[in-house]
């Protein structure tokens, strides 16, 4: 099964691997064929990491070209978000409006992946390879 990793789990591989389940460690491991990020996660970190919280900081923990150097020296494929992408709908819909997590199970039915996330709000969805443990996804 080729993987596509949902952002959190892309950003645990690159600043806190211990946050990995064994789980999770095993399914990147046995994937078939290089793991896959996807622009969509790249452009949710990038909004993450211009907008400001109230208190000084950044809501996101990395500038996103970091995570494109780190996926492009682990070898992952990364995946564009085609007009093919934005056009299509998902053919088993979700119980909520996050834009990024249909846009990222859009291209895993599209490309014949799996999203391996952690998010409790996808466990069970037919595209997603979801993995429920510790405290779910921050």
């Amino acid at each position: 099964m080729r993987l596509l990793l949902d952002t959190h789990i892309a950003l645990w591989v690159a600043l806190d691997p211990g946050a990995l389940t064994q789980a999770e460690r095993v399914a990147m491991e046995g994937a078939d064929g290089p793991l896959v990020l996807s622009a969509v996660s790249i452009w949710e970190l990038r909004l993450k990491w211009h907008s400001l919280r109230i208190t000084p900081g950044r809501k996101g923990p990395i500038d996103p070209s970091a995570i494109v150097g780190f996926a492009a020296a682990m070898q992952w494929e990364l995946l564009p978000l085609t007009a093919r992408h934005a056009a299509a709908g998902l053919s088993h819909g979700l119980a909520h409006k996050d834009p990024f997590d249909e846009l990222l199970l859009v291209q895993a039915q599209q490309e014949g992946l799996r999203l391996l996330t952690r998010d409790a709000k996808l466990v069970g969805h037919p595209f997603a390879a979801a993995h429920e443990a510790r405290g779910g996804c921050r």
